[in-house]
């Protein structure tokens, strides 16, 4: 199994690790920084330094319960030693496109009281469904200066892991219409964006909102009856 470094530590840019196993397309290492993906999030692409070569990593896959770097070329051997990097621009702002849509569904949660019908997002731009009947632009105007406020209070934003059942005890921890946390997991990692927003969640975030900069809402539209989208991207 993988040690995926990057759920304790959001701001690792580089890491040493050994190739575990070969793939048909890439290898499994024994620890990595790249994200897998998930949640909406893309996985992290970057480089491999092995054996005086250099690697494209060009996405993360779950094969037969392995993260499989996938890669440009023939991999490492096993038992190799990497040096691998995470490509830091893409993932930063992928870091701040997430933590936006958290405020975005924490400030929804908390004036409207709606679940979460569905999301994703690419860096600097997601979208987020909400269990809504209506939408506007005065609607998408006054939830614009909302998330803005947060992000301007400078909240910190704290992660931990805790066991299943503590974790359920947190009241609303599943925003999602749909509970997508599969039984099999019994540690589950809670971000919290302090004072606004707790969630269940995989993603990587930044470590306060104020990083995340301004947010705009570029989009509104009906998906259904009650099922109404917000569009938004992230300032570079």
């Amino acid at each position: 199994m993988t040690e995926v470094l990057c759920y304790t530590d959001s701001y690792l840019k580089e890491f040493d690790a050994k190739v575990a196993s070969a793939a048909a397309n890439g290898v499994v290492l024994d620890r990595t920084a790249f994200y897998p993906g998930g949640g909406g999030q893309p996985s992290d692409t970057g480089i491999f330094h092995a054996g005086g070569a250099q690697y494209k990593v060009t996405k993360l896959s779950r094969v037969e319960g392995q993260l499989v770097h996938e890669m440009e070329g023939t991999p490492p051997a096993v038992g190799q030693a990497v040096h691998g990097v995470v490509d830091w621009d893409r993932r930063y702002q992928l870091m701040r496109t997430h933590t936006a849509l958290h405020i975005l569904c924490g400030v929804i949660w908390r004036d409207f009281g709606v679940q979460v019908t569905g999301g994703d997002m690419k860096t600097l731009a997601a979208r987020m469904d909400f269990e809504l009947e209506s939408m506007s632009a005065t609607f998408a105007q006054e939830v614009e200066a909302k998330i803005n406020a947060e992000v301007a209070a400078a909240r910190p934003i704290a992660i931990k892991t805790l066991p299943r059942e503590e974790a359920f005890q947190i009241p609303d921890l599943i925003r999602t219409k749909i509970n997508l946390l599969p039984p099999t997991i019994q540690q589950v990692r809670v971000v919290e964006i302090v004072g606004l927003d707790m969630q269940a969640d995989g993603g990587t975030h930044v470590a306060n909102t104020r990083e995340v900069g301004r947010i705009r809402v570029v989009g509104h539209e009906s998906k259904g009856r009650i099922n109404k989208r917000l569009r938004i991207e992230v300032d570079a």
